[in-house]
This record gives structure tokens, C-alpha cells and sequence, in this order.
């Protein structure tokens, strides 16, 4: 495989390396997880965790040790971008081939998969996916099943298969839509003995599959047939007729869309959640608005999607809003009077749906409410239940803008037929793919917002938080160390985990700002944590009118204002929910040079009591944490509070730890994380009945005990 032709491609990306090809050749194992990255890193071939590919090997039998064939093929789950050895699953051919004795028919498919277990070689293998009879039964060394949107979108026109035919030279061969299983494996297995010489076959409303002798091969016949397809669409956009049949009306402008989205998202999050809480998300990409904005989208949306794929993330269809695009929506009780009708008839028609379609064995009705919503003139809104999946949903219904755009500019658009679409969505096997899911953590769906979140308390705390499965919104004025709190975070839990948001807690406008990140970003707000804060420790008669000011509009007017910007989100959603207050022992105790310090102290302690008897009626419970003398890792000793603490006590600055944790009746050092546990304590769910407490994180400071 030396001195390749590069070939040049308009529509997907060719990112074969020689050399580094070179270095695997010996190894086809190795190879094929090369071709499965680059094929799985470009969206326009496959959608994430979509797809699957396969290489057959010579290997020897570890009993026997005569030589075998075994595939080797991407097991159940997983992503092609990013599959490694430990994803795949490997089987015995042989042993694959010999199912077909005893395989019973359409009726008994599903009793196939637990089969395929018989077939494993590598007793480390991926657990075989329902796609693994299709590999298997194609005689190739290196097969590419994907789901890119230009095919999908000739798979699912009306003359779908006729256009493919005349498109490819009858190089490709068609096998009419069927669920994925065993014998959708037998018919691919006849269609490449009925048609000699094809190189793929398309499968109805499904997708494609390709192939090759060497792992090279099938790469570049998978791009080669992906690329003429997507030039043909290009070709046709507007001919027969303007794109989604024109545009119906203009899209705001991007700052509207996002003011409307912000001001809407929590709304909406909230009917979401009518069964469980959901994590959102928000696009206005391009693609949308050209399909939300067209005139087409009454008669397309309710069509829903075709590839299997997107409909398991979108579910069927998605809830158009009938809303104007510059609807006032400050009213939130007006908004939601008017959407609850519309969510009440999606969910009923979804209902209809499954009492239409299930059957005697299908699993319970699930959640009716809707994945995908779209605000014609705005965006696209999703939700699901953690961020990745409402974004990879969003993802997948931008995949069937795709295909429905593609196959509307050759022919008509057909979605898969309704009970098609719900043996798919209600299949067992994918029912109990659903039950095998780890349990989800006692933070999971949650939504918090940190102030002071990049700093020692703060990031600490935002750091349980995370932990335990919520979404965080770091908040603070050092932009710099929010930079690199975002790298720990992403490093540490991914990049669908935590937003970060510029925050001085003093500026109004600047509050809204973050609480509009925390919208945009997940949705809205379950907890809100107020940390952020300065010390100063003078004495009376040092103490300045700015040193008070400062203390006062940061530590309790930055509380008021931040608590009454989230609490504003948290009515949008109408689910309760969490604010905690990191106040200070010094709320309570009555120490040296601390006049001011101490006053605004006691002013969130004692704000935080008259919130909590306010916010009760909307099950927004307000809790204080009160720390003492947390001095690794935090921010506050920078400003000169250790040296002025350690004044005040007589002792160096060295062995303040020493001396607070000597003044405690545990005698223990009080870390940030200490802190962080304590935040948990409120908001894990044991303690959902309790408001108004207060939790000292002191080591034991008797004068400091609440009475």
C-alpha cells in the first residue's frame, strides 16, 4: 500500500494516512479500528454511536490451535469515532454460519442474539450486537455499515430504489426495509449472490453497507459511494422545486433567538419533565431554520423520521411550537397556558400510538412527552436525560433535516411506516439494552449554578456536584481560572458536563448573563450554590466605608440577587429545587476585627431564613452551609485575610490551620471538600423535606452551635 493516489472529495473527508497505515499493516485487527475512527469522526458518513464495521482474520484456536476465521465486528454500543479493541466483538465464522441450521424464522428472531454468545472467540469481546448476521454473511474481508444522510435520504424516497439503480449503474443492490436482525442478514447474504460484481447495498430507510479486500479498499469504496451520492443531492437542490418547498417566514436575528430561546427553555424543560426531570439543549444551526422556517414543515414534520437510528433518539416525531417567533414571553403563566394544550395533544397522540401499535409482550408505555421540539423563526430544542443525549438527539433530527431535504430534491420523502417505527422503538431486545443502563446517580438530570465556582470552595463543590451526575455552571469574576476549571472539568467528565460564565455578582445584567448560560447550555437551574465572596478582616476603626461596601454588596446583595435571578428560572419550571448558601461560622460567632465581615455574614444567614419561609409554597428549599477557616486551596486566603486572622489571634500565619483546627472539639483541619459534602448532604435527595437549616463545617466550634 504504497505511493496512494489521494483521491479528492467535495462532500466527506479523506483522512488516510500512508505511514500510519503502514506501521498496522500486519495487524487487520489494528486496522480496522484505524478505518472505524476516521469513518466514525466525520458526521456526514455515520451519526454517533451509528453504524459498525467488521474485518475477518486468520486466527488460531486457542484449544485446538489450528487456524480459524474470526470476525472481528463493532459490538453493541460504543462509538465508531472512538472504538477500541475492548469494543469490539469476536466470533467464530464458522460458528456464525452453522446458526443458520437451527434458525426458526422472522417469528423467532430475537432468540438469534443470545445465540451469537455460542460464537465468541475472544472471551473479552464486546457483547455481539443484533447487526453481527450482517457481516458475517457477506463474503468480505472488510464490510462498512453506516448511516450517512445522503444515502438515507434516496433509501427513504418514494422511488428510492429506482433512483439508486440508475444513480450507481446498478452497482449497488437494494434490500427493501426490515428490522436488523438475522434474517435481514440472509437477504443481504442473496442479494450479493443475485447480483455479481456489486460493490454495497443499501437497505431501505436504513442505511449502507460497503466493503472491500483490504481495510484501505473499503474505506475508500465507502467514501467514493457516499460522495456521488451527496453530489447528486447537491445537483437536484431547488430544481424540481425550491428547497422544503420555499420559505414560509423569515428566522429572527441570531440575538432574538437567543433571547427568545433563553426566556423559553425553562418553560419548556418544565413540561418536559412532567415524568422525570430532562436535560436541554438549544440550536439555531442553519440547517434547522431552513427546515423549521419552510413551508413544507406541516406537511413533513408529522411524517417523522426513517432511519432507526434517529427515531430511537427523537422518538417517532417532534412537537412543532405554535408560537410566533417574537412572542412576548414574559408572561410565564400566559406561555404556559398556552403550550399545555399543545403538549397534552402530543402526548395523546403518542399514546395513540402505542395503544395502536403494541403488542401482547411490548413493554410499558413510555414517557409521552416529546425529544424534539421546534420554534419556527428560533431553533430546534431538545431534551432527554443528560446533556449528551439531548445533544446527540439534536444531532440525530438534524441527520433527518438532512435526508427529508435530500430525498424532497430527487422524489417524495416517506418515513417509516408507524408500526415499523414502533417495533423498533419498543423492541425487546432494545428494552432490555434499556434495563442493563447503570443506575442513574443521585444528581443525575440536575442542573447547578456555583458562584465563586472556579475558586477553592467553589470549584470543589461544583466538583461533587458533577460527581454525583449533575450539569454545573461554573460562574466567577476570574475569567482565567474559569478557562481552566472548564479543561479540569472536560478532562475529568467530559465535554457535555460543565459551562462556565463571567460573573460579578454586584452587576444585575451580569447575573441574568449567567443564569442565561446555565439556560442555553442544559436548560435551566436545579440549584443554585451562592459562594461567591471576599474577606477582609480589620478592625473597627480600620475598617473603610469601601472595605464595608465591598463586603455588603458581594457577600449579601450578591446573594439577594443571585437567589432572586434563580429563583426566577426555577418558577419557569415549575420543579422546585435547591438554593444553598455558604455562609461562615463568623454568621454566628463574635470574634476580633470582623465587624463588617461579620455583619454580611449574619445578613445571608439571616436572608437565607427569610428566603426559605418565602420559597416553601414553590418546593424551593434554602439551606446554609457554614464553613470555618477552609485554607488549602482557597481563594480567600490571597486577599490578605490570613495575615489580618492571624493578627487577630497572635499567632503566625503559618500555623493558622494549626490553631483553628486546635480551637475545635473534633480538632480536624476543614478542607474545601469538606464543604462540598456538606452542599451534597442538601441536595442528594434524603434531605428533600428539609429548609431553613443551618450546617456548620467547622470541626466543632461550640459557640458557633446553632440554638
Amino acid at each position: 500500500m504504497n505511493n496512494l493516489t489521494i483521491p479528492h472529495y467535495q462532500y466527506v473527508r479523506y483522512g488516510w494516512d500512508e505511514s500510519k497505515a503502514n506501521a498496522l499493516s500486519d495487524d487487520q485487527v489494528a486496522l480496522l479500528l484505524y478505518r472505524s475512527n476516521l469513518l466514525g469522526s466525520d458526521l456526514r458518513l455515520t451519526n454517533y454511536a451509528g453504524g459498525n464495521t467488521s474485518c475477518k482474520t486468520s486466527e488460531a484456536d486457542p484449544l485446538t490451535g489450528q487456524a480459524v476465521e474470526v470476525m472481528w465486528v463493532k459490538g453493541s454500543g460504543g462509538d465508531l469515532g472512538t472504538l477500541k479493541k475492548s469494543g469490539l466483538a469476536a466470533l467464530y465464522l464458522d460458528r456464525l454460519h452453522h446458526l443458520k441450521r437451527i434458525y426458526r424464522g422472522l417469528a423467532h428472531e430475537d432468540e438469534m442474539v443470545a445465540l451469537f454468545n455460542h460464537c465468541v472467540y475472544d472471551l473479552d469481546s464486546k457483547a455481539p450486537s443484533i447487526d453481527t448476521p450482517l457481516h458475517a454473511f457477506l463474503p468480505y474481508a472488510h464490510i462498512d455499515h453506516l448511516h450517512p444522510d445522503s444515502i438515507i435520504a434516496l433509501a427513504a424516497a418514494s422511488d428510492g430504489q429506482q433512483i439508486v439503480a440508475e444513480l450507481f449503474g446498478g452497482k449497488l443492490a437494494w434490500v427493501p426495509w426490515q428490522r436488523p436482525g438475522f434474517d435481514l442478514g440472509l437477504q443481504m447474504e442473496r442479494a450479493v449472490e443475485e447480483n455479481p460484481g456489486i460493490t454495497g447495498i443499501v437497505l431501505g430507510s436504513h442505511g449502507l453497507f460497503t466493503w472491500g479486500d483490504t481495510a484501505y479498499e473499503s474505506y475508500v469504496n465507502t467514501l467514493d459511494t457516499i460522495e456521488k451520492a451527496s453530489h447528486f443531492l447537491h445537483e437536484n437542490y431547488g430544481k424540481r422545486r425550491p428547497v422544503f418547498g420555499g420559505v414560509r417566514l423569515e428566522a429572527a436575528l441570531p440575538a432574538q433567538r437567543l433571547e427568545q430561546a433563553n426566556a423559553l427553555i425553562p418553560v419548556l424543560r418544565g413540561l418536559c419533565s412532567g415524568q422525570q426531570r430532562m436535560i436541554g439543549h438549544f440550536t439555531d444551526d442553519e440547517r434547522v431554520l431552513e427546515f423549521i422556517d419552510s413551508a413544507d414543515l406541516p406537511r413533513l414534520a408529522p411524517l417523522g423520521t426513517s432511519c432507526p437510528d434517529h427515531f430511537l433518539r427523537t422518538k417517532i416525531r417532534p412537537l412543532v411550537l405554535n408560537l410566533d417567533r417574537e412572542a412576548d414571553l414574559s408572561d410565564v403563566e400566559s406561555v404556559k397556558q398556552r403550550l399545555l394544550p399543545q403538549f397534552e395533544a402530543y402526548r395523546a397522540d403518542y399514546a395513540g400510538y402505542y395503544a395502536r401499535c403494541k403488542h401482547p409482550n411490548s413493554p410499558a408505555l413510555r414517557d409521552p412527552n416529546p425529544v424534539v421540539l421546534l420554534y419556527p423563526g428560533v431553533g430546534m430544542f431538545s431534551f432527554a436525560k443528560d446533556k449528551q443525549t439531548a445533544r446527540v438527539s439534536s444531532e440525530f433530527y438534524t441527520n433527518a433535516i438532512n435526508v427529508m431535504k435530500g430525498a424532497e430534491a430527487v422524489s417524495t420523502y416517506q418515513g417509516l411506516p408507524e408500526q415499523e417505527a414502533f417495533n423498533i422503538e419498543y423492541w425487546l431486545l432494545e428494552e432490555a439494552k434499556l434495563q442493563r443502563m447503570p443506575k442513574e446517580k443521585a444528581l443525575s438530570r440536575k442542573i447547578a449554578l456555583v458562584t465563586g465556582g472556579s475558586g477553592g470552595i467553589g470549584k470543589a463543590i461544583a466538583r461533587k456536584l458533577a460527581e454525583e451526575g449533575a450539569c454545573v455552571v461554573l460562574a466567577d469574576l476570574d475569567e482565567a481560572s474559569l478557562q481552566a476549571a472548564k479543561g479540569e472539568f472536560d478532562q475529568s467528565f467530559g465535554k457535555d458536563i460543565c459551562a462556565i460564565a463571567p460573573l460579578d455578582v454586584t452587576r444585575e445584567d451580569a447575573i441574568e448573563k449567567a443564569f442565561k448560560v446555565g439556560n442555553l447550555a442544559f436548560g435551566g437551574v436545579d440549584i443554585v450554590v451562592n459562594c461567591a465572596g471576599i474577606s477582609i478582616s480589620k478592625s473597627l476603626t480600620d475598617t473603610t466605608e469601601r472595605d464595608y461596601d465591598a463586603l455588603m454588596d458581594i457577600l449579601a446583595k450578591g446573594q439577594f440577587f443571585v437567589s432572586q435571578k434563580g429563583v426566577a428560572v426555577l418558577r419557569k419550571q415549575g420543579l422546585g429545587g435547591d438554593l444553598v448558601n455558604i455562609v461562615s461560622k463568623n454568621a454566628l460567632v463574635s470574634g476580633p476585627n470582623n465587624a463588617a465581615y461579620g455583619a454580611a455574614k449574619a445578613a445571608q444567614l439571616h436572608m437565607s431564613r427569610l428566603m426559605a419561609a418565602e420559597l416553601g409554597p414553590d418546593k424551593i428549599r434554602v439551606n446554609v452551609v457554614n464553613p470555618d477557616a477552609v485554607i488549602r486551596g482557597s481563594k480567600i486566603w490571597e486577599s490578605g485575610w490570613a495575615e489580618g486572622r492571624a493578627r487577630a489571634y497572635g499567632v503566625k500565619v503559618e500555623d493558622l490551620p494549626a490553631y483553628y483546627a486546635k480551637r475545635t472539639v473534633l480538632n480536624e483541619e476543614i478542607l474545601a471538600e469538606d464543604i462540598a459534602n456538606a452542599v451534597f448532604v442538601f441536595v442528594g435527595g434524603l434531605l428533600h423535606k428539609s429548609t431553613g437549616n443551618v450546617l456548620n463545617v467547622d470541626g466543632g466550634v461550640p459557640a458557633s452551635f446553632v440554638r
